[in-house]
């Protein structure tokens, strides 16, 4: 089992018990439903614009070859945005050259046997074929299990890109977990339901900036 560079990810221990909300901006209508806050936006921001450097020099000192991007919709897109805005910069002051970079977006669903199959239908990219002799980066909010990545990645390998990458912003530790680890991560976290910053509980809480902890009262208020 693959195990975390832990040089290069922040890990939030199962006892932090987070920030009060009172003391940060909070919209008052999810002020009675977050329990704590795990990740304020300044410190997001501020681990994004680390990984953005690290995923740059990395692809710089390998020969600056071009990159393909891919987001993985919906929970995927503020981090995706962020990351791409600070490796531009990156891109536009560097004095010894530049990265190419594209962009594609995704959503993943899986098939009805996609137990036996170890694919996933991949919603948004036309050609798949298109990907052949790219350096991909897969762009994800959270690994949870790392099932789903492994089935993407499984997907990918056979339209033959010269390298395939995936960044995250969080990866949860859980028993559920089957061991996987993405090349980037910026914060390993308790398993515990966090929402904010795109991340969702039945579609509310993507408008909040911070990472937070839900409240049992926020389960109750959204419940489908």
């Amino acid at each position: 089992m693959a195990s975390l560079n832990l040089d290069r990810v922040i890990k939030i221990q199962d006892d932090y018990q987070g920030l009060k909300t009172d003391l940060f901006c909070v919209p008052k209508h999810y002020e009675d439903s977050i329990a704590n806050i795990m990740i304020t936006h300044g410190t997001i921001q501020d681990r994004i614009e680390k990984l953005a450097r690290d995923i740059f020099y990395d692809v710089f000192n390998e020969g600056k070859e071009p990159l393909h991007t891919i987001c993985v919709l919906k929970g995927g897109y503020k981090f995706f945005s962020d990351l791409l805005d600070k490796m531009n910069g990156l891109n536009s002051n560097h004095s010894d050259g530049s990265v190419p970079v594209s962009v594609d977006f995704i959503r993943l669903k899986s098939y009805e046997n996609d137990q036996s199959s170890g694919e996933i239908k991949i919603i948004g990219l036309d050609n798949l074929e298109s990907l052949h002799g790219k350096n991909v980066l897969i762009v994800e909010d959270i690994i949870d299990t790392g099932k789903t990545m492994k089935k993407l990645l499984n997907t990918l390998k056979k339209y033959n890109p010269k390298s395939v990458k995936v960044a995250c912003l969080l990866r949860k530790r859980t028993p559920l977990s089957d061991g996987y680890v993405p090349d980037y991560v910026g914060f390993e976290i308790p398993d515990k339901f966090v929402i904010g910053y795109a991340l969702d509980y039945n579609e509310y809480f993507r408008d909040l900036l911070h990472i937070c902890v839900i409240a049992p009262s926020g389960i109750e208020k959204y419940k489908m």
